[in-house]
């Protein structure tokens, strides 16, 4: 394997989220100041303390797989499928050929079970007569309560499988679980894989369902989400003194990573240069952060000390931005102590108000927005952020996107349990 450093492009993007199904939609509505929040309309929301999500709308299943593939797929992995495809089509990759070994696929998500729609429906035949759960009978009736799909379906990584099926990726290959930091580092390590030489092209990034029943139930009661459902699409406000927590929303983000030769050699759009990638943990126990976020100072350290280039003034930062109060503050210190002065003149904001936190989609989608933002020239703005917190005594865009051209920029992901991921990149040249 050669140590060459190659130079790896974004040269596709895909999208899916509660403001647009395409990568072009998604970032018109965040720089028209558009929200995907709202009432959650899946399900009766009543039990949670949090009852608004950014759900899509309109998303249909069916355009994006067979009926046969849809009955091996969640929400999540359904998410997953349709933003690899958005991905290659924007890359001009979708022609019908297979990719081969040398194109890889790398993806992040927080999948953790499969639907449970009709396991429950079911369960009612494995119950004694006193109510209780009757083993023995299940036992005897398993096969006819669970549908043999209900384990293939409930794979972590089932969405790599349906993916490089249906694009013939054959290369290199890894799906990483959590939150915010899986996508962020499907992307990193696919970076580095292309930089390598062990493929040509990667396709990376993440996904989650983050508004369904079984996500939220066990977020509910961590502190972590915004209660204030009757601020509507107001509620979600990151380094605000007036922040409350998180709002999820469900979506996929994915990039379709090239070797810049290998990209130029068949005409490819490059979006923005990924230059370095890094890594960290606060090693504290969740879901409080450390207090100076040391993890992700690390992180952004690290990708910097890997782009081997230095951080500009005026550069972008797509921040992580959950809206928590310990999270928001613990972040700017780390961004204080990662970049010294260059902080105080980076131009930083987060999108989560207007796409929701997409959890395991949350990094690949600040790697998605940082291209864009290289791309056009156009810093996208913190919506709701009309109070800023003393704590968050950075520069966080808010309200009004802002048309600088920046030549830097840094995605940042930090997941439940400390663990922290920042991707550098640069404009192209």
């Amino acid at each position: 394997m050669s140590e060459q450093r190659r130079r790896v492009m974004v040269t596709g993007i895909g999208l899916m989220t509660a403001i647009g199904q395409s990568a072009a939609e998604t970032w018109h509505s965040l720089l028209e100041g558009r929200c995907g929040i709202g009432p959650l309309r899946a399900y009766d929301p009543a039990p949670l303390r949090t009852g608004i999500g950014a759900e899509i709308p309109s998303f249909t299943p069916a355009q994006w797989a067979s009926r046969r593939t849809l009955r091996m797929l969640c929400r999540g992995d359904q998410l997953a499928l349709a933003g690899a495809t958005l991905a290659l089509q924007d890359a001009g990759l979708d022609d019908g050929s297979d990719l081969g070994h040398r194109a890889g696929l790398f993806l992040g998500s927080n999948k953790e079970m499969p639907r449970m729609d009709e396991l429950i429906a079911q369960l009612q035949a494995v119950r004694a007569d006193d109510g209780t759960a009757d083993l023995h009978r299940l036992g005897q009736s398993a096969s006819s309560v669970i549908a043999p799909l209900f384990f293939v379906e409930g794979l972590q990584p089932a969405a790599a499988f349906h993916i490089s099926e249906k694009y013939g990726i054959r290369g290199a290959n890894a799906y990483f679980a959590g939150t915010a930091d899986s996508g962020a580092m499907a992307i990193g390590r696919g970076m580095r894989t292309v930089r390598r030489g062990e493929a040509d092209l990667v396709l990376a990034g993440g996904y989650d369902d983050a508004t369904g029943w079984w996500a939220m139930s066990k977020m509910d009661g961590l502190g972590v989400l915004s209660t204030r459902t009757d601020l509507g699409t107001e509620a979600f406000r990151p380094f605000d003194r007036d922040r409350s927590g998180s709002v999820f929303g469900e979506g996929a983000a994915l990039l379709v990573l090239e070797e810049r030769e290998h990209a130029l050699a068949r005409g490819a759009r490059c979006y923005a240069e990924i230059t370095g990638f890094g890594a960290g943990n606060d090693c504290v126990r969740p879901p409080s952060p450390q207090p100076r976020a040391r993890g992700l100072a690390r992180a952004i350290g690290r990708a910097l000390a890997d782009a081997q280039r230095p951080f500009p003034d005026g550069s972008y930062i797509a921040a992580h931005g959950c809206a928590t109060l310990q999270g928001d503050a613990s972040e700017t210190v780390a961004l204080h102590d990662a970049l010294g002065t260059a902080a105080k003149s980076a131009q930083i904001s987060s999108v989560k108000p207007q796409t929701g936190h997409l959890v395991g989609g949350a990094g690949a989608l600040n790697a998605a927005v940082a291209a864009l933002a290289l791309d056009s020239g156009t810093v996208p703005a913190t919506l709701n952020l009309h109070h800023p917190a003393a704590e968050c005594d950075l520069d966080y865009v808010p309200l009004t996107p802002r048309h600088t051209r920046p030549d830097s920029a840094l995605a940042l992901a930090r997941g439940l349990e400390g663990q922290a991921v920042a991707v550098a990149l640069g404009r192209t040249s």
